[in-house]
Order: C-alpha cells, then structure tokens, then sequence
C-alpha cells in the first residue's frame, strides 16, 4: 500500500489552491469531508473512494454522457490520488463498478486532457492491482484487457501530454505483472500485437502515399509513424525486450523504417532495437535473445544495399553485445564465422557499409572477447584466436585496399583486445603495416602509426622490434633507420621488461652519445644535432619502460642504480626524463595497491598482482636511501625554475623510505641548514641582502635549498622530529633580510596538517604555535604574507575551544590583509576569515585578558557568530581610512558567507551602521562601502533591504557624477539590482530629483533592449546574448561583488544615450561601436597579463598600489577612451611638422593616415580616390602625396 502520509500531504495542497481551476477540486473535497464528518466515519482511503464513487454516478450517467463535467472532473482528479492508496482485495472486487463509471470519459472524444490525464490515472492503479485471475478474462467482458485496449487506443492520441501520460501506464502495468510462472505479462501479447499491428498500417500507408506521388513535402514529418514507433518503444521498454512470439514481424517492420529517408525514424527503429537488446540483457528474459538473434540474421539485406546494410550491421553488432554479456564463451566461439561474415562487406563500393562493417569488427573484438580467454585460455579458445589472427590478417589483403583506413581501425583494435596474446599471433600484422609505413608513397601514416603504437602497448617493444628493428646502429643491408619509432615507444611503452631497456637501448644511447663527444668542441653538424635528439628520445622511453615493470626486481639493480645517478649528474639534459621515470616505478606500483579490484582483475588487465607490487616498492626501498642523497645533490646543482621534477621525485622517495632512513636524511639536512643560517648570520649587513638579487641563472643560497628539503621531508617525518622542525621555524620567522626563507618557513605548517602526524602535532604544539605567530606579526615581510595567512589557517583550523583568544588577537592583521596588493594574499584573508567565522560559530571560551592590549581583569565570553560580527565590526572605528575600509571589505565577506546563520537583528544593525559610510568623502571608504552595498541589495532578505533603500538610493545617487574609480558604473549597476529586486517604483520613491535621469536612463535602455530582443525573436534571429554565460569570476562572492548581468551590453545603449544629455565623459555611439568591433577572439580569451589604467590619471608605477591595477584579465576599454584615443591622433603635413585647427580649414599639406581613412569610410563620408578631381589644387596634391607615399610609390633598394 502506498505511503498514506505522502497522500495526507497531497491532500493538503489541495484544500489550500492558489490557482483559479483547483478550486473547485477544493470545493468537492471540503464537501467530500463534511460528509464524512457527518456521517462519522474516519477519513480512510477507503471512505474517500465510496463518497467519491457516489458523486462520479452522480455526474455521469452510463453509457457516454456526462452531465456535468467540471465536478467529473474534480472527482475524477481525487480518485486519481485516492486509488492508490485503496486496498487491492477492493479495487479488484469493485473493477467493474468502477471502470463502468469511468468509462465515458475515456470513450468521449470531447474530454480535454486533464481530464482525460486523470482518468488513465485511476485505470493504471485499477490495474496494477488485478491479479491472474481478473487477467485471464476476455476483452468482450468488463476486464482488464477491455481497460488496456482504451489505454492503447489513448497511446496514439494526436495529444502530447494525453499520449505519454497513456504510454507511461502501459509501461507500468507491463512492468508489474501478477504472480505467475508466465515470462511476460498476460496481457504482453495483446499490446505488443496492437503496437505492431499500428505501426504497420501506418507504415503501410506512408508507403501508399509515396508510390502515388503525394505528400512528398511531409517525407521528413510523419507523426503518425512516430507516435506508433513511440508506442513499440513503451512496450519492448516494459516487457523484458518484446514478447517471444512476435519478435520476428516486429524486427521485419523495424528493419523497413529503418530505409526511411527521414534519420529521426531510423534512429528511432534502431533505438527500438537498443532497447530490446537491453530488456534481454538480464537472466530472465535472455532466453529470448536467441530468437532474436535469429530472426535478425534472417533479415540479412543485399550485400550492395547501402541504405539497409549499415542499419543490420549496427543491430547485428549490438546483439552480439548483449549475448557476450549472457554467454561469453558461447559468444567468442561464434566470432571466426561472424568476423569472416561482415569482413565481406569491407569491399564495398560503398563508403557507409565499410564504415558500419569496421565499427561492427571493432565491436566484436572490444565486446565479444573475455578476460578469460587471455588469462587463461583453453586449447579450444587458442585456436579461435588463432583463427581471428588469420582474419585480421586477410584484411591487410589487395581485396580490401578501398577499405584500408577502416581495416586499421581494426587492426588497432584487435591488437588492444588481445593484449599480449598479440604476440606472436599479430607478428604478420605488424610487419605488413610496418612496411606500408616506411613507404614513402604512403598516405596513411597516421593511422598505421596508432596500429603500431596498440601493438608495442599489446605485445611489448621487445616483440616489435624483433619484427621492426630501429637499423640505428648497424643498420641491415637494404634496410633504411626506423628512428620514426622512437615517438610511437614512447608514448606506448607500459607494462614490460626493463632489462630489455637496459641491453639494447643503454647500449645504443652510449653509441649515440660517444659519437658526439667524439665530434670535440667543433662546430655542431647536422648529423651530430641528429644523434643528441635520438639520444633524448631514447631516454624520453625510460618512464615507460618505468609504468610497471614485469622485472623490477631483477633489472633495477646496483649497478643500473649507479648508471641512472652518474647520468643525473653528468647530463642535466636527461635529468626531467630519469627523475619521471624513477617516480613512474614508485606510482606505477603505488596505484596497484590502492586500486579496489580483486588480483584477478587486476591480473587480467597488467599482468601484476598487489602483492607484486608491493614486492617492488619494498625492492625499490632498499635504494631509497641512496637515491634520495643523489637526488638531493642534484637539487641543490639546479636551477630553481627546473626543480619541480626532482622535488615529485624526492617526495615519492620520501613515501616508500624506512623510517630509520628518514630520521637519518633528515638530521643530515637540518644539522646543514643550521649551519647555513649560522654561516648567514655571520656574514655582514651587505651581504645578507645579496640572497634577495633575482637572477634567472643565479644559484639560490644553500639555506634555501636545504629549507625546501626540509619541508618536503616534513610530511613523512616520525613526531620526534617535530620539536626541531618547531625550533627551526622560530629561528627563521624572525629573519626580516631574508625574505625568501621567511616565506619557505611560513609555508612548513599548511604543510604538515597534510600528514596524520603533523595534524596531531599543530595540535600538541598549538599554544606554541599561536605565541610564535603572534610575536612574528610585525617581522613578516609582504612576500610572506600570503604564507602567513596559510599558516594562520593551519593553526586556527586545529584550534582548541579553549584558545579562541587567538582570533582577536590577530582578527585585525587578516582584516587588513583583505586589502592587500597581491591577489592570492587577499583570497587567503578571505579564506582565513570565513574559517574564523566557521570556529567561532562551533563555540567555545574567549579569555579575553589573554587578548594583547587588553587588561587582565577582562571578562571571558563564550563565542559566537554575532560575537565575531561584534569584533569586527571595532574597526569601522579605525583611525585610518585605509583600516576602515579593509573593515568594511570584510565584513561585506564574511556577511555573503554567514547571512543566512546571522540573527536579523544583527543584520539590521549592521546594514544601518555602513548606510552612513556612504556619505563620507573618502574615496577608499566608499569603494568598500558600494561592494557592502552590492551584497547586501542581492543576497539579503527583501524585508531587512527595502526599509533601507531611503537611505541607500540618495547615498548611491551622491556618488553617481563621479567618474573616477568607475564609480559612476558601479552605481549604475547597483542600482541596476536594486531595480531588478525591488521594482523601478520602488527606488524612484527614494530617488531625489537631479537623480532620477539616471534611473530614467537605466528603464529606458532595458525597455528598448528588450524590445530589440522580441524583434529579433520575430524575425528568427538568434542572439548571443541568449547563450549562457560563461562564468568569469572564481567565487559567487566575486560574482556578487563585480559581475553585473549584461553589463557589457548595457553600456553601449546607456553610453550612447547618457552622450545626448550633456555628459561629455560618457562618450558616444562612435566610441560604443569601436569597442564592440574589437575582434571576438580577443575579448574571449586574451592570454598574458594587463594593467588597468585610471582614465583620469596617469599611471604611476613607483606608486605601492600600482600592483593591485595588474590582472591576468584583458580590461575593457571604456567608449569614451576608445574615442579620445582615436580623436587625438595627431595629424602632420609633408615636413613632418604638427598641424593644428579644425578638420574642415586644415592645411591642404595634412597628410591623412591610414585610421583616418578608415573612420572616413565607417562615417560614411565618400572618399575621393587621387586623380577623381584632377582640375582642383587639392586633387593634384592629394596625386603626388598618394604618388610618393602611397603603396604603389617606388621604393629605394639595395642597388638605389
């Protein structure tokens, strides 16, 4: 029985309408429910449908005519959610009562659609509760099948609601038949006979149509055809694929539309085929896929029939899918003859049929070959690879060269689904593609390369170049050098031997390399530049060769140990390669054991079990000690910008070292960073500031090096290392002449909340910690400070309740880190304060004497989020504008995050507090106080905002004349949301008198923007601005703060309409469209960095805020810049000499340039061509300029 609370709800909605045509269903409910009442009975399920029975008879009377159809209809709506939840012993007992009483409505052909909705609702769930017994009647009796012939007669219904509303009640009465042996439902049969038997007429007369010429126009519109392919859909969908009996008609009709010119019916019929394929799928229906499978292959079309053949083979191809799925072995035991069967059509002349014949292969390789068969394959299943390998290989044959792109696509495919069963049944393959591609004639490179890289990833470099040898060393008689392969290994090599890397490409890399070392110091060659690029591919394979070797054990020895570290050394060009392919033998390894598969499937798919891979790391453990002081050493001897690779090296080292080792390295490198720091302290004033001089090629200091080791150690450190790490920390904080180091030392306690141990020592260690943050505030320097606030993170993160004295005590550093210059440095105060919010939040004690500055007799108070608002909220009484603004940035933050936790009281105090912040004559105050402003119009409640708005629209309009820091746009927009939100109406009532032209500017252009819009629409135009826009923002908080929704496009009206009023900064329609021609592939994505330039002042780069102007954003040009820029291009006569005066008295001698032609032209103006006007002075001038200067003008070469 359905859940009677879900009933009780939708009940509720009922009786409490807010739409016009559900209250007379809450009319017929009420008065359902006062008779009830009383007659004192309960408001059961069971009740309902009595009352509402009697009032159907009241309004329609058998056998057709409905007396009064808006209470049928009403009662008919309730009885729709009642019936389900009625018992089912009463449904079937009172099914003829109540199916006589709807029948009018669904036999009338007046009934609209809900109403006839309603109806097929109440059969469903008559339906879903009859049982064998009731199914077993016949359809000339009052019985289910009579009701499931009305739903099919409803599932064509030229209605779209009325036609899925009666396909879905198909769909879940097939989908739950009553208890029986039977496969399908008992009535399975009938609408599977009804959906064929429509689909056929249908199809039948569409065919009619077509011989005689008529309807040509409708070809690509038959909804009647649809509507009957949708119906065939619902019931294969719901009955297990089709029933058994009727499957092979059904595969000859669907197999006919599938010719049909219009591709939504041919797809249709094969998603038919999708569909049934998938019904058959499970346990239960499988035993119908065999008839299926039959009656296709029946169905086979001409071999030249390019219409019907590709259709066939995709069907073909996905039964062969589902029955691999049911009977593997059964499956791949029939794939020689089906493989031999669809190579066939590869030789048609036809492009289509080789396409779907390759597709279809592709598919039985892919799907029809199980894991078993190359794990452990019988004798019987070896020689069906065998005979596969012999079809694959007939593909290669003169026969097929038409379809020779296709048959690749094969060839990659059978060599990916053996695997290293491949080798040696694909040798053939390889070396007929293999030939092919060193032609030089050949055009098909490309795909026998993909061929060629599938079989070296299948059956191993090894096997390959048995077959294809390199020829670089000795090359073979009447054979050319295949250094063409070293790309294809590369980006192929995984899951081989690493002792075939060593014998044969060590070798060759050393031969390689002592030929050029025996070329000298002279002047480089061709052929020598030709050997260091094989020697570089040839180490470039080594990461490959390092994805999960079968030898680890025996091939990484000591002796390989030794070559890879005297190569790390010696030849700084192969260090990115070794240092990949070193960490590739540890993560290769790594990914094993953390996979969640079985070692069977783990087997299957790279020949290794996990505990194979963890046999290698411990093996590789054995040389992390050793490797690791080498890598260190290489560290130190590189390049800061060429370091990342060695430290990924190291810190995969670091995971799989013996903690004895670790203790070990570490000590080593903290006893030398302390000598280092000792050594620098030492040194006198001037040198100590020599660390800081940037170089691109200067080594940095041996303390920076050896600080980056320390951190990368920390991670897997043991916790009795932790209190030197701690030490070490508080030794370097201090150091103010050494920025660089300050900053690394910083960046140590983000790093180890990464680690179990480093999260329970910031836990241990928190009080020192917060003592050490606080005492270092002051010595921070602004590189630093970025990492500061990391760091701060990290300590407040793991917190205690007890300690939250710590976030005052440094709330007013992270404040004013809000309005730092570098970006990254603000998101982190952002981030940090948002985590305070989140502590403070949680609870907990403030002991506010141990807050600096405060007295020790200050109370304790318990935390709170309006406590933190409260803290916050002390400095909007800075004595700096600059910390009142920061203040007033983070309050706006940490308001967007928390509005919906925060008490409205609290809100309402604070919204008050900053309205008058609007009113101040500080610049900086009042940027802040706008983006407070923004957040608070678009993500506040309407009822704290609105009482506001008298105060918050005269404030906004004081500042909407000022230009300066675009605050002139950013009012606009403001207001823009406010009108959005609350109605024009709204803000004009606030608005005082000189700044309502402005709002009137702002209706007027959406008005018109709109109306373009609907013209457009009209007309059929599609326009971009409908398109979704692309986020350009990295937070909703930045979103709210900056974006304004069609901000780019408003500015073009309102620029242009604001210029008619007065408004000479504003610019024109000219500046508008020059910035909008700008092309659009700039405006997209505009790589690189820019600098946002004040239009009122020149930018001063000596100036501290000059950074904050720097983004990674291509800034938009304001029109009235674009203008100026172009009106002030400075015009000279022939001399060179300046020309002043208006354009019409210029001097005859001015010269034009290129962008004034070109504005010419954009204005209109017709421009005369040299010579147009020859009996003028001016036409005569205007020839010998053009003459001279023009491009057809004679230039001086190198002769004169």
């Amino acid at each position: 029985m359905a859940d009677l609370t879900s009933l009780k709800e939708k009940l509720d909605k009922i009786r409490s309408p807010k739409l016009q045509n559900q209250r007379e269903t809450a009319v017929v409910l009420s008065a359902v429910e006062d008779t009830l009442k009383d007659q004192k009975h309960d408001t059961t399920p069971t009740a309902y449908l009595a009352a509402l029975l009697a009032l159907l008879s009241q309004a329609i009377v058998p056998p057709d005519n409905i007396v009064n159809k808006d209470l049928a209809s009403s009662v008919v709506y309730l009885l729709a959610l009642i019936i389900p939840h009625v018992p089912a012993a009463l449904l079937r007992s009172k099914f003829p009562q109540i199916l006589a009483s709807l029948g009018p409505t669904l036999t009338n052909q007046d009934v609209e659609a809900p109403f006839l909705r309603s109806s097929i609702g109440c059969v469903e769930s008559l339906l879903l509760a009859q049982d064998a017994t009731a199914w077993a009647l016949s359809q000339t009796q009052i019985s289910p099948r009579r009701a499931v012939a009305g739903l099919l007669a409803h599932a064509s219904d030229h209605r779209p609601k009325v036609r899925k509303r009666a396909q879905d009640a198909i769909a879940q009465v097939l989908r739950h038949p009553p208890p029986s042996p039977a496969l399908d439902h008992p009535v399975a049969d009938m609408c599977a006979e009804t959906a064929l038997n429509t689909l056929s007429d249908t199809l039948a007369a569409s065919s009619t149509k077509k011989r005689k010429g008529k309807d040509h126009a409708q070809e690509q519109h038959q909804p009647g055809l649809i509507h009957a392919l949708q119906l065939v859909k619902t019931v294969a969908s719901a009955s297990g694929g089709w029933p058994s009996r009727k499957i092979e008609p059904l595969c000859e009709v669907l197999l006919g539309v599938s010719r049909s010119n219009n591709e939504y019916l041919a797809m249709t019929a094969l998603e038919v085929f999708e569909i049934m394929f998938a019904g058959m799928a499970d346990q239960c229906s499988s035993s119908k896929l065999p008839r299926l499978m039959e009656a296709v292959s029946e169905l086979k079309p001409s071999h030249n029939d390019s219409q019907l053949l590709p259709p066939w083979i995709a069907v073909l191809s996905r039964g062969y899918d589902v029955s691999a799925q049911i009977s593997p072995e059964e499956t791949f035991h029939k794939l020689p003859a089906l493989f031999e069967m669809v190579s066939r059509y590869l030789s048609s002349a036809s492009h289509e049929i080789r396409v779907s014949a390759s597709e279809c292969l592709i598919s039985f390789l892919v799907n029809c070959v199980p894991d078993t068969v190359i794990t452990n394959p019988s004798v019987v299943d070896e020689k069906v690879l065998e005979k596969l390998a012999r079809a694959a290989e007939d593909l290669l044959s003169v026969k097929y060269q038409s379809a020779w792109m296709e048959v690749f696509h094969v060839e990659a495919a059978f060599c990916e689904a053996f695997r290293w069963r491949a080798s040696p049944l694909a040798r053939n393959i390889v070396a007929a593609i293999g030939e092919l591609r060193a032609s030089v004639s050949f055009n098909g490179k490309k795909e026998a390369d993909t061929v060629l890289g599938k079989a070296i990833k299948s059956m191993g470099p090894e096997a390959v170049l048995e077959i294809l040898p390199l020829n670089l060393r000795t090359p073979q008689h009447g054979q050319g050098g295949r250094a063409w392969l070293l790309p294809l290994l590369r980006d192929n090599v995984i899951n081989t031997n690493l002792a075939y890397f060593r014998s044969e490409f060590v070798p060759l890399s050393e031969a390689m390399y002592q030929r050029v070392i025996d070329h000298g110091d002279n002047e480089k060659t061709m052929e020598i530049k030709i050997f260091e690029t094989i020697v570089q591919q040839i180490w470039a394979l080594f990461p490959g060769y390092c994805n999960l070797p079968l030898d680890l054990g025996n091939a990484f020895d000591q002796d390989f140990a030794e070559l890879l570290s005297n190569l790390l050394y010696a030849q700084p060009n192969l260090r990115a390669d070794i240092c990949r392919g070193l960490q590739t033998l540890v993560d290769s390894n790594r990914e094993i054991l953390a996979v969640e598969l079985g070692d069977k499937e783990i087997r299957s798919r790279s020949r290794a079990t996990k505990g194979m891979a963890q046999a290698n790391l411990d093996h590789l453990a054995t040389f992390a000690g050793n490797l690791l002081a080498v890598l260190f050493n290489v560290y130190s001897q590189t390049l800061p910008q060429y370091r990342g690779y060695i430290l990924q090296c190291i810190n995969a080292y670091l995971s799989i070292t013996k903690e004895q080792e670790l203790l070990e390295t570490f000590t080593r490198v903290h006893d030398l960073l302390e000598s280092a720091l000792a050594e620098t302290a030492s040194q006198p004033p001037n040198d100590k500031q020599q660390p800081n001089v940037k170089s691109p090629n200067r080594m940095p200091p041996t303390s920076h090096t050896l600080m980056d080791l320390i951190i990368t150690l920390s991670v897997y450190l043991p916790l009795s290392t932790f209190p030197r790490l701690f030490n070490l920390t508080s030794r370097v904080l201090p150091l103010t002449l050494d920025p660089q180091l300050q900053k690394k030392a910083y960046k140590l306690l983000p790093r180890l909340a990464n680690s179990s141990n480093g999260v329970v020592a910031l836990q241990s260690r928190n009080q020192d910690l917060q003592t050490l943050l606080l005492s270092s505030a002051t010595s921070t320097s602004p590189p630093a400070r970025r990492d500061r606030l990391l760091a701060l993170a990290a300590t407040i993160t793991h917190l205690p309740p007890t300690d939250l004295h710590f976030i005052p005590s440094v709330l007013s550093e992270v404040v004013i880190a809000s309005k730092e210059v570098n970006e990254k440095a603000r998101s982190a105060a952002f981030d940090l304060l948002v985590l305070m919010g989140r502590k403070m939040m949680a609870g907990g004690t403030i002991e506010q004497s141990k807050i600096p500055h405060m007295d020790a007799g200050a109370p304790r108070t318990e935390a709170s989020l309006e406590e933190f608002f409260t803290m916050m909220s002390a400095g909007l009484v800075g004595s700096t504008p600059h910390a009142v603004s920061a203040s007033i940035t983070a309050l706006t933050r940490v308001l967007y995050e928390f509005h919906s936790e925060l008490g409205s009281n609290v809100i309402e105090d604070l919204v008050s507090t900053l309205d008058l912040f609007l009113t101040s004559s500080n610049r900086e105050i009042v940027r802040s106080c706008l983006g407070f402003t923004k957040v608070a119009i678009v993500t506040l409640p309407e009822g704290i905002v609105r009482p506001h708005l008298a105060s918050v629209v005269p404030g906004l309009m004081g500042w909407s004349k000022e230009h300066k820091s675009r605050f002139r746009a950013k009012v606009k927009h403001i207001l823009e949301r406010a009108i959005r939100r609350f109605g024009f109406e709204a803000v004009e009532r606030c608005c005082p008198d000189d700044g309502k032209k402005l709002l009137q500017n702002i209706r007027k252009s959406k008005e018109r923007k709109k109306r373009k819009r609907g013209e457009a629409k009209e007309a059929g135009e599609e326009e971009a601005d409908e398109e979704p826009r692309k986020g350009r923002f990295e937070s909703e908080y930045d979103e709210a703060i900056y974006g304004s929704e069609d901000e780019e496009d408003d500015d073009d009206d309102d620029d242009s309409n604001l210029a008619s009023s007065g408004d000479d900064d504003i610019g024109t329609k000219r500046g508008s469209k020059a910035r909008n021609n700008r092309p659009a592939v700039g405006r997209k994505e505009a790589k690189g960095t820019y600098i946002i330039e004040d239009p009122d002042e020149p930018l001063d780069l000596l100036d501290r805020s000059a950074l904050g102007r720097i983004t990674s954003r291509q800034p938009l040009l304001p029109p009235a810049k674009q203008q100026r820029r172009n009106n002030t291009k400075a015009k000279v006569d022939l001399d060179g000499k300046l020309v002043f005066g208006p354009d019409d008295d210029g001097d005859a001698m001015a010269v034009d340039s290129r962008n004034d032609k070109k504005k010419k032209k954009e204005e209109g103006e017709e421009e005369k061509e040299p010579g147009d006007d020859d009996n003028t002075l001016e036409g005569g001038i205007n020839a010998y300029v053009e003459a001279i200067r023009g491009k057809d003008a004679v230039q001086r070469g190198r002769g004169g």
